[in-house]
């Protein structure tokens, strides 16, 4: 009896610290890709760019980053998710290092693309991760997981932004930074990340099958989307709305915010209201947040608008992860990758294709298409798994 109450207890201390590593490898991404947001500017300067080419430069991220989903998930599966996240956090850190001291533009590029490639293997390799704990653990986990991304992103930032006060260079504080990161993962845990992915029978799958996984992308595309417009247009919108400047950039921070709180308690909604009711109620919660900033004028109702939509978006993607791990239509890691790229598509999209909307009809067509596209995602999302 105690030799089996011990190798329980040891199963479930085992089994705590895999949930732990995977928390971390999203927590990591989180922050470098919040770093590097911090890091453009200062890029920018040393390269002696104009926008226009720096925009150019940009483009290799999101190039890299797609074409290495297409491949991510049989990489995963072929040598594991704990050697496919240690290699490729690995070349993510080295790369942010180096885009923080090159003064080489054909350098910076090339770094720029390997950034991006790699940031879209972690992205698949971690949510395949995520994925085998949850299916393991048989609990709801995903919405935790990925709330992990979103105070990494939060904190990535601000830990940068303090060392770059204190007087410390952009690249001590870059190289210091990964460095922290990556001994964290290979010190601590990455012996706790699976040795394995999704090991899966191969069978032929009909093309209706296909369809459900582009279905799902399509909606994920919808909901990076929303994340998109709010970061590139939702200062601009408050500003078109009489809001001061530097009260105008705190709306993407209290959407972030929103968003991080909302995933880390998404598990226990999801728990207690199931998968559908909670789809669902996140749209609408969305669609009044939009309805409050289209509605009402003000710094304050805009900013309480954005909390709301918050709110409301903040488990939409970790739903769909979720499901796409539950489904048997077509292997795990295949539409892992199949509807990560196609969302991919919806961030990199979506925004520019709005900027257009704004030319043509103003920021509230914007602001309102996005309303009702997720509210549709949504309830579309809630017919179909009921």
């Amino acid at each position: 009896m105690t030799v089996s109450t011990t190798a329980a207890g040891q199963y479930q201390a085992f089994s705590r610290w895999k949930r732990h590593a995977t928390r971390y490898v999203f927590l990591v991404l989180g922050i470098a890709i919040s770093a590097w947001a911090v890091l453009v500017p200062y890029a920018k300067a040393r390269l002696q760019v104009n926008e226009a080419e720096l925009g150019a430069l940009l483009l290799l991220i999101g190039t890299g980053a797609l074409l290495s989903m297409l491949m991510a998930g049989w990489l995963t599966n072929r040598f594991g998710c704990r050697k496919t996240l240690n290699v490729s956090t690995a070349v993510f850190l080295f790369s942010l290092v180096v885009l923080a001291f090159t003064s080489d533009v054909f350098l910076f590029g090339a770094m720029l693309f390997v950034f991006g490639v790699s940031s879209g293997i972690i992205d698949i390799a971690m949510n395949i991760q995520a994925s085998l704990v949850e299916k393991r653990t048989g609990r709801r986990l995903m919405s935790g997981f990925h709330g992990m991304y979103s105070l990494g992103g939060f904190f990535g930032a601000l830990i940068v932004s303090l060392m770059l006060k204190v007087g410390l260079s952009i690249t001590f504080a870059m190289a210091a930074l990964s460095l922290v990161m990556f001994l964290g993962l290979v010190l601590v845990f990455q012996r706790y990340l699976d040795p394995f992915g999704i090991r899966e029978i191969k069978s032929s799958f009909s093309l209706s099958s296909r369809g459900i996984v582009l279905f799902l992308g399509v909606l994920c595309g919808i909901f990076y989307m929303a994340d998109g417009v709010v970061l590139d247009w939702g200062a601009l919108f408050m500003m078109s709305k009489g809001s001061p400047a530097e009260m105008s950039g705190l709306a993407f921070s209290v959407f972030s915010v929103a968003i991080a709180i909302g995933r880390l308690r998404g598990d226990r909604l999801l728990e207690w209201f199931g998968t559908g009711k909670v789809m669902a109620m996140s749209g609408i919660t969305a669609a009044i947040g939009f309805t409050i900033i289209l509605a009402t004028a003000g710094t304050l109702f805009s900013m309480v608008g954005f909390c709301i939509i918050g709110f409301g978006v903040s488990n939409l993607i970790p739903i769909l992860f979720s499901c796409i791990s539950r489904q048997k239509a077509v292997p795990v890691s295949q539409a892992i990758s199949t509807v990560t790229t196609v969302g991919y598509l919806g961030l990199m999209a979506g925004p520019p294709a709005m900027g257009y909307i704004a030319h043509q009809y103003g920021l509230y067509a914007v602001f309102g298409s996005v309303a009702v596209l997720v509210l549709l995602a949504s309830v579309s999302a809630w017919k179909a798994l009921r």
